[in-house]
């Protein structure tokens, strides 16, 4: 049987960003609250030029070629922050990255689990169609509101992650765990802006359901946090992770907590200065991991769990590929963080609360401050209209 995993990943986040230092000092809180507490150093700031489609496809610019473009088969994209009750964001998506004609384009929803959801029909896809190859974008802006207490916890970015077989990066193993339970702790009504949230209730749910699937993953398996090299999560704020990486350590002996403890931390460094992306937030720690995780080598047995809220968890591993690191575009991700603006607080305030007309008015949009290969132009008719450069 082919192994199939994921054999390129591309990142994008907007082009500016706010230092949580002055967004504590702003909101007459410690930076230490923020910093330390949170888990966060910066957060990504969304321009108006910006939304979940623009950023799909700067994700996808970053790794597809000709080559895979004429055999990708599906285009996935999970989302939260769909704009179109109707029209699929995929379709735009697979237009604007001239994707071949004959393939399946769909949009799916489940908070941050859908990317992971489209992952796994990605990999059973080639799995019978070796020779083709599927695009799954996670791409998302998390927006709680202004001086609100998931303000910290924000951010925007796309993860694009193109599945086929003989994977350069990750190899996909059979065998996940997974877990459904109908909670609220997390949810947005189409008549409201902003998600509903029970903080405390989430994390505890959060926690709960990391257990339960890594409790059931052992069954399926036999295996055990000895055969882990290390874990990646989701990752809404960076702290939440260490607390679930701390259920499991006790099951370790005292080297392997600190190999474990060490190779997570290694790990944040992107999430820290982009924050929560929702549905790619989990990739963006895997890409991270493996951008910067120490001792990392073919065959290590990574430990993924995804979590979207109302709620659906699951746990799944794969195996890093030969030569990983030349499938990875290191470059363009730490040039892209390089290049991003600071923004003031009161320049994010500003970007925040721009919003495009909802009444079919027509608006077209000052990209001189962006410089990102996709932007949104123009909004006329409610129809947005885009340009790749």
């Amino acid at each position: 049987m082919n192994k199939v995993g994921i054999g390129k990943i591309g990142f994008y986040t907007p082009p500016f960003y706010l230092d949580m230092t002055d967004l504590a000092h702003a909101r007459g809180d410690e930076p230490a609250k923020y910093t330390i507490g949170i888990g966060q150093d910066q957060m990504a700031v969304t321009p108006i030029s910006q939304d979940i489609v623009s950023m799909a496809v700067n994700a996808g610019l970053q790794i597809i070629n000709d080559e895979d473009r004429s055999k990708i088969d599906l285009v996935i994209v999970g989302t939260e922050s769909a704009f179109d009750a109707s029209k699929s964001s995929a379709v735009y998506v697979h237009e604007l990255l001239n994707i071949q004609p004959h393939a399946r384009s769909f949009e799916i929803k489940h908070a941050c689990y859908a990317a992971t959801a489209g992952l796994q029909m990605a990999k059973d896809y080639v799995t019978l169609h070796p020779d083709r190859k599927a695009l799954v974008i996670g791409t998302d802006v998390a927006r709680y509101g202004l001086a609100t207490g998931g303000e910290v916890t924000q951010g925007a970015g796309a993860m694009a992650l193109l599945v086929s077989a003989d994977p350069t990066i990750l190899i996909l193993e059979k065998d996940s765990a997974y877990t459904t339970k109908d909670i609220m702790d997390f949810w947005r009504p189409v008549y409201s802006e902003y998600a509903m949230v029970d903080g405390k209730y989430s994390n505890e749910q959060y926690l709960s359901f990391f257990n339960t699937v890594w409790n059931l993953y052992k069954e399926k398996t036999n295996r055990s946090i000895a055969d882990i090299k290390a874990f990646s999560f989701h990752l809404p704020y960076t702290k939440m992770g260490k607390k679930a990486l701390q259920e499991v350590l006790p099951e370790a002996d005292d080297a392997k907590q600190k190999a474990l403890s060490a190779i997570f931390e290694e790990s944040l460094a992107f999430n820290r200065l982009v924050g929560n992306i929702y549905t790619g937030s989990l990739y963006l720690n895997l890409l991270s991991l493996l951008e910067n995780g120490k001792g990392l080598k073919a065959g290590d047995r990574i430990g993924l769990f995804s979590y979207g809220s109302g709620a659906v968890g699951e746990f799944f591993t794969g195996l890093i590929a030969e030569d990983f690191k030349k499938g990875l575009a290191s470059d363009k991700y730490t040039e892209l963080l390089a290049k991003r603006q600071q923004v003031t607080v009161a320049e994010y305030e500003a970007m925040f609360t721009q919003n495009l007309p909802e009444d079919g008015s027509a608006l077209t949009i000052d990209t001189a401050n962006d410089s990102s290969a996709c932007r949104l132009v123009e909004v006329k008719d409610h129809k947005r209209s885009y340009i790749v450069k």
